[in-house]
């Protein structure tokens, strides 16, 4: 009893709670403890990865990942001022080529007075048809003219001697109209046989084949002896001034980059000197099998040249500064032309590009190319995006280039 009593009498030990209630509460000082916390297992973990990096072991697997990184050669092409050339091929032809024929009623050829490869002037005669009978018309309507000159001559005397006999009443005035009538119908009659004379001589003349204009000519299709007539085609075939050209066939995009007046290196087959020339006129169609225009090339006369004969040209096309890569640093896939370019990290990274002419140097990067990147020269086959590489610094693509601003 005592003792149960001295228990519940007593005083109870003191028991002070861990958390003060008024931390719990928004604005108290717990939220602040928790972050601190916070930040301190921050800096724990932080600490520890540094010093698990730092270690020998974490240090040779890293050299040996880098060991294992292969080597490539790198290249930074800067930008370069590439003079555009198209490459072409077609035939050589006469930029003007004059067929000639028979323009007369034709006969018997009696002489071929050219060949082909001489030189002629504007109506010089190329091969003479026989004219016998065209002669004796000629000689004979020359005598006809001068029957009717005699003629008119009796009938102006006529008409003078009426005049005087009219004075003195033996000739009535009717009679003198008809002698006057008379002698101007044989008037007209020596001017019409004039005139078929004329005739005569000019169809004779037009029996000769003669050169339309100055020029080189090609070829020769008569002999003496051969039957002409207007029905017998090409006779002769005359460059007109000589001059000539290069029928140049390029695609239409190519086309689209030409302009008239653009200069040109044309080589024909068979030598290896070029011959410079200029584009005078450029095709205003398209063949709609082939796809392609003609780029005509005026070209001076030269022994060298044979019209028929095929032919290359490099078409200069204007000028473009652009970054200039090797062969070996462009890909190609289904996607398109792309590079493999080097950055952060020594990681590789894909790039695309577009190309543009294809000149002794390299290949021109007309997009996707500022020209400060590090390009993979070689290997890029293989390589994958995200490779990591040792890069190794090589020869400029294009040293000999002249450098753009």
């Amino acid at each position: 009893m005592n003792y149960e009593a001295t228990i519940r009498s007593g005083t109870q030990p003191a028991i002070e709670p861990m958390i003060d209630d008024g931390d719990l509460r928004p604005g108290g000082g717990g939220q602040r403890r928790i972050m601190i916390i916070a930040v301190v297992i921050a800096l724990a973990l932080g600490l520890g990865w540094y010093l698990m990096h730092k270690s020998p072991a974490a240090q040779d697997a890293l050299s040996a990942r880098n060991a294992q990184a292969q080597s490539v050669s790198v290249v930074s092409p800067g930008r370069t001022s590439v003079t555009g050339s198209i490459t072409a091929s077609g035939t050589i032809a006469a930029r003007r080529e004059m067929p000639v024929g028979i323009a007369g009623e034709g006969g018997r050829v009696i002489s071929v007075l050219v060949d082909a490869g001489d030189w002629v002037q504007a109506g010089q005669v190329l091969a003479i048809v026989d004219r016998s009978v065209q002669a004796q018309q000629i000689a004979g309507q020359a005598a006809n003219i001068e029957v009717q000159r005699a003629n008119a001559r009796i009938a102006q005397a006529n008409l003078d001697r009426a005049l005087k006999l009219v004075e003195r009443g033996f000739i009535s005035k009717a009679d003198v109209d008809r002698l006057m009538a008379t002698r101007d119908a044989a008037a007209a009659q020596v001017q019409v046989a004039s005139a078929e004379l004329g005739q005569l001589r000019a169809s004779s003349a037009r029996l000769n084949i003669v050169a339309p204009a100055a020029g080189l000519v090609l070829t020769r299709g008569v002999e003496p002896g051969q039957i002409v007539s207007p029905g017998s085609g090409v006779l002769f075939r005359i460059a007109k001034d000589g001059q000539f050209e290069m029928q140049a066939r390029l695609a239409e995009s190519d086309l689209a980059r030409l302009a008239v007046g653009q200069s040109a290196e044309v080589t024909p087959v068979g030598t290896s000197t070029p011959f410079t020339g200029q584009i005078w006129q450029l095709s205003p169609t398209i063949d709609a099998q082939t796809r392609e225009g003609v780029a005509r090339i005026a070209l001076a006369y030269d022994r060298a040249l044979r019209p028929g004969g095929f032919a290359s040209a490099q078409i200069r096309s204007g000028s473009v500064t652009a970054p200039m890569l090797p062969e070996s640093a462009i890909l190609s896939d289904q996607q398109g032309p792309f590079v493999y370019v080097v950055g952060q990290g020594d990681k590789v990274q894909r790039r695309p590009v577009k190309t543009g002419d294809v000149t002794a140097q390299g290949i021109v990067v007309v997009d996707g190319l500022s020209g400060n990147e590090r390009v993979v020269m070689r290997a890029g086959g293989f390589l994958n995006p995200g490779d990591i590489v040792r890069p190794v610094t090589a020869t400029a693509a294009a040293p000999s280039a002249r450098p753009g601003s």
